[in-house]
Protein backbone atom coordinates (compact mmCIF):
# COMPACT_ATOMS: atom_id res chain seq x y z
CA UNK A 1 0.00 0.00 0.00
CA UNK A 2 1.85 3.23 -1.50
CA UNK A 3 1.04 6.31 1.18
CA UNK A 4 0.30 9.22 -0.23
CA UNK A 5 2.65 11.44 1.56
CA UNK A 6 6.46 10.71 2.55
CA UNK A 7 7.76 12.79 5.36
CA UNK A 8 10.53 14.85 6.09
CA UNK A 9 12.82 12.79 8.59
CA UNK A 10 14.27 15.96 10.55
CA UNK A 11 10.83 18.45 9.89
CA UNK A 12 8.14 16.57 9.49
CA UNK A 13 4.94 18.17 8.29
CA UNK A 14 1.99 16.12 8.34
CA UNK A 15 -0.81 16.80 5.47
CA UNK A 16 -4.87 16.99 5.99
CA UNK A 17 -5.24 13.55 7.79
CA UNK A 18 -8.82 13.13 5.38
CA UNK A 19 -6.34 12.72 2.89
CA UNK A 20 -5.70 8.78 3.39
CA UNK A 21 -7.68 6.65 1.88
CA UNK A 22 -9.55 3.60 3.78
CA UNK A 23 -7.14 0.99 5.23
CA UNK A 24 -4.33 2.92 3.53
CA UNK A 25 -1.21 4.91 5.51
CA UNK A 26 -1.37 8.38 5.48
CA UNK A 27 2.12 9.44 5.25
CA UNK A 28 5.96 7.78 5.78
CA UNK A 29 9.11 8.70 7.22
CA UNK A 30 9.29 11.75 10.04
CA UNK A 31 10.67 10.98 13.83
CA UNK A 32 9.54 9.93 17.06
CA UNK A 33 10.20 13.41 18.82
CA UNK A 34 7.64 14.51 21.48
CA UNK A 35 6.73 17.72 19.38
CA UNK A 36 6.72 15.88 16.33
CA UNK A 37 3.96 12.98 18.33
CA UNK A 38 2.04 15.74 19.82
CA UNK A 39 1.11 17.69 16.52
CA UNK A 40 0.19 14.13 15.23
CA UNK A 41 -2.26 13.32 18.11
CA UNK A 42 -3.74 16.67 17.45
CA UNK A 43 -4.47 16.00 14.17
CA UNK A 44 -5.98 12.58 14.82
CA UNK A 45 -2.80 10.69 13.51
CA UNK A 46 -0.87 8.30 15.00
CA UNK A 47 2.66 6.08 14.16
CA UNK A 48 2.11 2.40 13.69
CA UNK A 49 4.69 0.50 12.29
CA UNK A 50 6.98 -3.09 13.17
CA UNK A 51 10.62 -2.65 14.24
CA UNK A 52 13.37 -2.23 11.61
CA UNK A 53 10.56 -0.30 9.11
CA UNK A 54 9.65 3.17 7.57
CA UNK A 55 7.47 5.18 9.98
CA UNK A 56 4.18 4.62 8.91
CA UNK A 57 2.02 7.14 10.10
CA UNK A 58 -2.14 6.19 10.09
CA UNK A 59 -5.69 8.32 10.05
CA UNK A 60 -7.97 5.03 9.70
CA UNK A 61 -11.23 6.60 7.65
CA UNK A 62 -13.32 5.41 10.67
CA UNK A 63 -12.47 5.46 14.27
CA UNK A 64 -12.72 3.37 16.86
CA UNK A 65 -14.02 4.87 20.34
CA UNK A 66 -15.28 4.68 23.53
CA UNK A 67 -17.38 7.49 24.26
CA UNK A 68 -16.70 7.67 28.64
CA UNK A 69 -20.14 7.47 29.39
CA UNK A 70 -20.85 4.59 26.94
CA UNK A 71 -18.81 2.03 29.02
CA UNK A 72 -20.24 -1.32 29.28
CA UNK A 73 -19.82 -2.77 32.77
CA UNK A 74 -20.98 -6.76 32.47
CA UNK A 75 -22.48 -8.43 36.00
CA UNK A 76 -19.65 -10.25 35.81
CA UNK A 77 -17.21 -7.85 35.80
CA UNK A 78 -19.47 -6.05 38.54
CA UNK A 79 -18.73 -8.72 40.94
CA UNK A 80 -14.76 -8.61 40.09
CA UNK A 81 -14.76 -5.18 41.29
CA UNK A 82 -16.37 -5.84 44.31
CA UNK A 83 -14.77 -8.79 45.34
CA UNK A 84 -11.33 -8.99 44.42
CA UNK A 85 -9.52 -6.10 46.34
CA UNK A 86 -7.71 -4.46 43.39
CA UNK A 87 -6.58 -0.36 43.53
CA UNK A 88 -6.27 1.70 40.75
CA UNK A 89 -3.57 3.83 40.52
CA UNK A 90 -2.35 6.04 37.69
CA UNK A 91 0.94 6.46 36.79
CA UNK A 92 2.82 4.95 39.72
CA UNK A 93 4.56 2.58 36.88
CA UNK A 94 4.26 4.00 33.69
CA UNK A 95 7.41 2.15 32.44
CA UNK A 96 6.69 -0.95 33.73
CA UNK A 97 3.23 -1.09 32.22
CA UNK A 98 4.35 -0.20 28.22
CA UNK A 99 7.19 -2.78 29.10
CA UNK A 100 4.29 -5.55 29.84
CA UNK A 101 2.76 -4.53 27.09
CA UNK A 102 5.15 -5.74 24.90
CA UNK A 103 5.94 -8.10 26.60
CA UNK A 104 2.53 -9.67 25.92
CA UNK A 105 1.94 -8.45 22.18
CA UNK A 106 5.48 -10.62 21.81
CA UNK A 107 3.93 -13.56 23.20
CA UNK A 108 0.72 -13.01 21.09
CA UNK A 109 2.28 -12.94 17.61
CA UNK A 110 5.54 -12.47 15.80
CA UNK A 111 6.74 -9.02 15.88
CA UNK A 112 5.11 -6.11 17.93
CA UNK A 113 4.78 -2.57 16.75
CA UNK A 114 5.33 -2.12 20.30
CA UNK A 115 9.19 -1.74 19.96
CA UNK A 116 12.43 -0.06 21.64
CA UNK A 117 11.80 2.81 19.53
CA UNK A 118 8.30 3.22 20.19
CA UNK A 119 8.59 2.59 24.15
CA UNK A 120 11.06 5.31 24.49
CA UNK A 121 8.76 7.97 22.62
CA UNK A 122 5.72 7.25 24.96
CA UNK A 123 8.06 7.35 27.52
CA UNK A 124 9.14 10.75 26.61
CA UNK A 125 5.74 11.80 26.06
CA UNK A 126 4.99 10.54 29.43
CA UNK A 127 7.96 12.51 31.70
CA UNK A 128 6.82 15.64 29.51
CA UNK A 129 3.43 14.61 31.76
CA UNK A 130 1.32 14.16 27.98
CA UNK A 131 0.71 10.30 28.32
CA UNK A 132 -0.66 8.69 31.33
CA UNK A 133 -0.61 4.88 32.68
CA UNK A 134 -4.16 3.51 34.31
CA UNK A 135 -2.74 0.60 36.22
CA UNK A 136 -4.65 -2.01 38.50
CA UNK A 137 -2.60 -3.28 41.42
CA UNK A 138 -3.25 -6.26 44.32
CA UNK A 139 -0.76 -4.76 47.22
CA UNK A 140 2.27 -4.36 45.60
CA UNK A 141 1.74 -6.45 42.44
CA UNK A 142 0.62 -5.30 38.98
CA UNK A 143 -1.84 -6.93 37.70
CA UNK A 144 -2.67 -5.10 34.37
CA UNK A 145 -2.90 -1.44 33.11
CA UNK A 146 -2.89 0.45 30.23
CA UNK A 147 -0.98 3.36 28.64
CA UNK A 148 -1.40 6.55 25.84
CA UNK A 149 -0.60 10.24 25.52
CA UNK A 150 -3.81 12.18 26.71
CA UNK A 151 -3.85 15.45 24.36
CA UNK A 152 -6.28 17.89 23.22
CA UNK A 153 -8.98 16.60 25.29
CA UNK A 154 -8.81 12.75 24.13
CA UNK A 155 -6.99 9.84 25.78
CA UNK A 156 -5.62 7.67 23.03
CA UNK A 157 -5.52 4.08 24.47
CA UNK A 158 -2.25 2.51 23.00
CA UNK A 159 -2.07 -0.75 24.54
CA UNK A 160 -3.32 -2.81 27.39
CA UNK A 161 -2.57 -6.20 29.17
CA UNK A 162 -3.39 -8.72 31.80
CA UNK A 163 -1.65 -10.58 33.85
CA UNK A 164 -4.48 -12.34 35.34
CA UNK A 165 -8.32 -12.49 33.87
CA UNK A 166 -10.10 -9.52 33.60
CA UNK A 167 -7.37 -7.03 34.99
CA UNK A 168 -7.09 -5.01 31.68
CA UNK A 169 -11.37 -4.66 31.59
CA UNK A 170 -10.59 -3.07 35.20
CA UNK A 171 -8.14 -0.72 34.06
CA UNK A 172 -10.41 0.61 30.54
CA UNK A 173 -13.12 0.99 33.05
CA UNK A 174 -11.16 2.87 35.54
CA UNK A 175 -10.14 4.87 32.74
CA UNK A 176 -13.59 5.72 31.42
CA UNK A 177 -14.60 6.90 35.36
CA UNK A 178 -11.79 9.24 35.19
CA UNK A 179 -12.16 10.48 31.71
CA UNK A 180 -16.24 11.36 33.09
CA UNK A 181 -14.90 12.54 35.79
CA UNK A 182 -12.59 14.74 34.12
CA UNK A 183 -14.87 15.74 31.05
CA UNK A 184 -12.78 14.07 28.67
CA UNK A 185 -15.27 13.76 25.20
CA UNK A 186 -13.43 10.29 24.01
CA UNK A 187 -11.34 7.62 24.08
CA UNK A 188 -9.32 6.69 21.13
CA UNK A 189 -8.97 3.78 20.46
CA UNK A 190 -7.87 3.40 16.87
CA UNK A 191 -8.68 0.69 15.19
CA UNK A 192 -11.65 -1.76 15.74
CA UNK A 193 -11.50 -4.46 18.28
CA UNK A 194 -14.35 -6.81 19.26
CA UNK A 195 -13.16 -6.99 22.76
CA UNK A 196 -13.74 -2.82 23.08
CA UNK A 197 -16.74 -3.20 21.27
CA UNK A 198 -18.02 -5.91 24.02
CA UNK A 199 -17.60 -3.22 26.41
CA UNK A 200 -19.26 -0.39 24.60
CA UNK A 201 -16.67 1.55 22.07
CA UNK A 202 -17.48 1.57 18.44
CA UNK A 203 -16.61 3.24 15.26
CA UNK A 204 -17.39 6.84 14.39
CA UNK A 205 -16.66 8.31 11.05
CA UNK A 206 -13.06 9.97 10.61
CA UNK A 207 -14.84 13.41 10.19
CA UNK A 208 -16.47 12.74 13.33
CA UNK A 209 -13.36 12.46 14.89
CA UNK A 210 -11.60 15.30 14.07
CA UNK A 211 -14.63 17.25 15.00
CA UNK A 212 -14.22 16.35 18.74
CA UNK A 213 -10.45 16.57 18.19
CA UNK A 214 -11.25 20.31 17.07
CA UNK A 215 -13.31 21.23 20.21
CA UNK A 216 -10.90 19.88 22.50
CA UNK A 217 -7.89 22.10 21.15
CA UNK A 218 -10.08 25.04 21.75
CA UNK A 219 -11.35 24.05 25.21
CA UNK A 220 -9.10 24.01 28.86
CA UNK A 221 -7.97 20.31 29.20
CA UNK A 222 -8.56 19.33 32.31
CA UNK A 223 -5.24 17.98 34.61
CA UNK A 224 -4.94 13.90 34.61
CA UNK A 225 -4.78 12.73 38.35
CA UNK A 226 -1.65 12.36 40.12
CA UNK A 227 -0.93 9.13 42.33
CA UNK A 228 -4.64 8.91 42.61
CA UNK A 229 -5.54 5.65 44.24
CA UNK A 230 -8.51 4.16 44.10
CA UNK A 231 -10.77 0.56 45.36
CA UNK A 232 -11.48 -1.09 42.17
CA UNK A 233 -15.31 -1.43 43.57
CA UNK A 234 -15.65 2.46 43.87
CA UNK A 235 -16.06 2.16 39.69
CA UNK A 236 -19.09 0.98 39.99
Amino acid sequence: MRPFFYLNDNCPIFPDPRLAKPNCPLAIGGNLEPDTLLRAYRMGIFPWYKANEPKVWWSPHERMVLFPEEIHISKSMRSVLRNRGWVIRFDQNFSRVIRYCRSIRLKEQVGTWLHPEMILAYRRLHNLGLAHSVEVWKDDTLLGGLYGPYIAGVFSGESMFSLTPNSSKVALIALARVCRELGVRLIDCQIYNPHLERMGARLISRDDFLSILERGKKSRQPSWPRMEERPAYTLL
